[in-house]
């Protein structure tokens, strides 16, 4: 009986055991307990790193030798040197001072040679009353040749009137004749057509453009430049011609405009302004491109001034203040010191720094 007791007794475990093994379990279920109950925490943001800007430094530019050019540019197109607009001046009147063209003899892009008709107004009525006109002169000629034989039975007043009387009816006679010839509109010179503005049946006004008659052997670089830019040019400058089509070719200006554009003095103001070649800057190329006709356009740069070996800086690296010209010169150690400069020429990208500078300092810009 106390064998069995003891063995029982060392099975059990002892009162503090358990104790600590009860308190642990307890702690166990309460955290798990409570975790559940708890709200779940957010995630924390993260926010990024803000780095503060930095002062953005001045740029610096090397002292240079360079060749300065000063350019002005002007836009044109190739032209014939002989062009002339064809036109009727004033005959076959119709009903409004319109005049009905009868006939047209060419077709754009025709050749054709000096005096062959281009062109016919309808004058069938000015030729009817031209006819008429003819027989009822012929019957005055009869008449003072009749008076000129009584001529000392008229006072010297009335010969003198019925005189003046016939040669009114010879002028008006002589105008109408003008009025016919002037309806067959000719070619002034050998050329070609390289324009016809109407056809047969259309009416047109008097100076009215009805074809371009261009001399396409010679053509010409022709351009439009400001007058302030005409100013600076010269015969035998130097020109850039660029054209889309050809590229770019050396020139020389041949010519300057030898005509104003506005001319007050026309002896017709009614007729149209002609697009002269006379009213345009002409250059020489060295060598004429393949493939350009008249009126290809293109622009022209002329050299107007050259400088070989300048000392220059770019502009933003000049400054001024009252009349004083200078620069901010920076050395290899970063030291800066400011420096006036004498300035020469200038252009939208170089200045030319006369005295001050050496080639191969450093500047600093604005």
């Amino acid at each position: 009986m106390f064998m069995r007791w003891w063995t029982d007794a060392s099975r059990r475990p002892n009162r503090s055991a358990r104790v600590a093994f009860a308190l642990t379990l307890a702690a166990a279920l309460a955290v798990t307990s409570g975790c559940s109950l708890l709200p779940k925490e957010a995630e924390e943001e993260v926010l990024p790193t803000i780095t503060p800007p930095k002062l953005s430094e001045k740029p610096t530019y090397d002292v240079r030798v360079e060749t300065i050019e000063q350019k002005v540019q002007g836009i044109g197109k190739i032209m014939s040197l002989r062009e002339e607009n064809l036109f009727f001046t004033s005959s076959g009147e119709t009903s409004g001072g319109s005049f009905r063209v009868k006939e047209v003899y060419v077709k754009s892009g025709d050749t054709v040679a000096a005096g062959e008709l281009i062109a016919e107004l309808d004058v069938a009525d000015k030729e009817r009353e031209l006819r008429r006109q003819k027989l009822e002169f012929r019957q005055e000629e009869l008449k003072m040749i009749d008076i000129l034989r009584k001529s000392d039975e008229y006072e010297p007043e009335e010969l003198e009137q019925l005189k003046v009387d016939f040669e009114l009816k010879r002028t008006t006679l002589v105008e109408l004749e003008e009025t016919i010839a002037n309806a067959k509109l000719t070619a002034p010179f050998d050329g070609s057509v390289v324009s016809l503005k109407v056809k047969a049946g259309d009416t047109v006004a008097a100076y009215d453009t009805i074809a371009v008659l261009a001399d396409l052997s010679e053509l010409a670089v022709a351009a439009d430049f400001s007058r302030d830019d005409l100013n600076k040019v010269a015969v035998g400058m130097d020109a850039v011609v660029s054209i889309s089509a050809a590229g770019e070719h050396k020139g020389k200006v041949e010519r300057l405009p030898t005509a104003e554009e506005d001319d007050n003095n026309n002896p017709n103001p009614n007729q149209p302004e002609e697009d002269s070649v006379d009213k345009y800057l002409l250059v020489e190329l060295e060598a004429w491109p393949e493939g350009v006709t008249r009126g290809t356009p293109l622009s022209v740069t002329v050299i107007t001034d050259r400088i070989e070996q300048a000392v220059v800086i770019p502009p933003a690296a000049l400054r001024s203040y009252n009349g004083r010209s200078y620069v901010q010169v920076v050395d290899s150690e970063g030291n800066k010191a400011e420096v006036d400069v004498e300035v020469g020429k200038q252009t939208s990208t170089q200045v030319q720094i006369v005295k001050g500078l050496e080639p191969g300092q450093k500047v600093v810009g604005r």
